[in-house]
């Protein structure tokens, strides 16, 4: 019983229309290719080259039912295949990093929005996230629990802890950032602590910032007679494709149902600090956004 992931590592072609464009003839390959859930890189709609000002980002940023988020949502039922797309979303007067997965019906059934957003850099003009959520999406393995990450969100142990205790097994994780060994560890941290599969799609080589392997995680450190596992299940090399990840549910689901990680043995009672707004040194930075 496996749940395939289509990876799409692509390259932004510098416009809207464009990557749309590019974006239904990536979703249609990975759909032939036997996917169930397409998953793109971040903030595709602009390819992750956000405008350097207020006023700029306001220009790039599109509505949720406006023409390309919708196309996806058609997309999707005319496919039979779920798709998670990412955007610059426009609310209002703020703007989101965000990520709308659109079920094999083209039903939206999670919309979650960048918690973690990088203030250090341009995403300091942007709204923040303000919760984490875990859908049932129907499938043709089944019923699956999934949730989202973005990024840098990757970076903080809360974001995947979070989506674990709600529930999700499988949390998919659009990324525009190189992808090195320390990131990559990142990621093989939150799928082993959590016993959740993460999937992991970023930009190719060739995107400014870039640079290709997008890779997947299962969570499964251990054989059953307790030997050792390899859990890294894909890791895509740096050029422009679609990669696939299998999730062997079946595996996963038995091994959750024994290990020690996850939540069996955790003791919150002692982790008050950890919801402290309080920011000491060496972490003070003058940057920082208070959301």
């Amino acid at each position: 019983m496996n749940l395939t992931v289509a990876l799409l590592q692509l390259k932004p072609t510098g416009s809207v229309e464009g990557n749309l464009e590019k974006g239904i003839a990536a979703c249609t390959e990975a759909k032939a290719m036997g996917s169930d859930i397409a998953l793109f890189p971040e903030m595709w709609s602009c390819g992750y080259d956000l405008a350097a000002d207020r006023e700029a980002i306001a220009r790039q940023a599109i509505a949720p039912s406006g023409p390309f988020v919708s196309a996806f949502a058609r997309l999707a039922r005319e496919l039979d295949m779920a798709i998670a797309i990412t955007y610059l979303e426009a609310d209002a007067s703020r703007w989101y990093n965000t990520l709308s997965l659109f079920d094999r019906h083209g039903k939206e059934t999670l919309r979650y929005r960048k918690v973690h957003t990088c203030d250090f850099d341009r995403e300091r003009y942007l709204g923040a996230g303000d919760d984490f959520f875990v859908v049932d999406l129907d499938t043709d393995a089944g019923p699956v629990k999934v949730g989202s990450m973005i990024c840098y969100d990757r970076e903080f142990a809360e974001s995947a802890r979070i989506l674990m205790l709600k529930g999700a097994e499988v949390i998919l994780v659009p990324n525009a950032c190189p992808m090195e060994v320390n990131r990559l560890c990142q990621l093989r941290c939150r799928a082993f602590e959590n016993m959740v599969g993460i999937a992991t799609a970023n930009y190719c080589e060739g995107t400014p910032d870039c640079n290709g392997h997008s890779s997947a995680f299962d969570g499964v450190a251990y054989h059953s007679d307790g030997s050792y596992r390899e859990m890294c299940i894909l890791e895509a090399r740096a050029e422009e494709g679609i990669v696939l990840a299998h999730f062997d549910l079946a595996l996963m689901r038995a091994y959750r149902l024994s290990e020690v990680h996850g939540n069996a043995y955790r003791r919150p009672r002692c982790y008050g600090i950890l919801v402290s707004d309080e920011v000491n040194e060496p972490f003070i930075r003058r940057d920082r956004v208070e959301r």
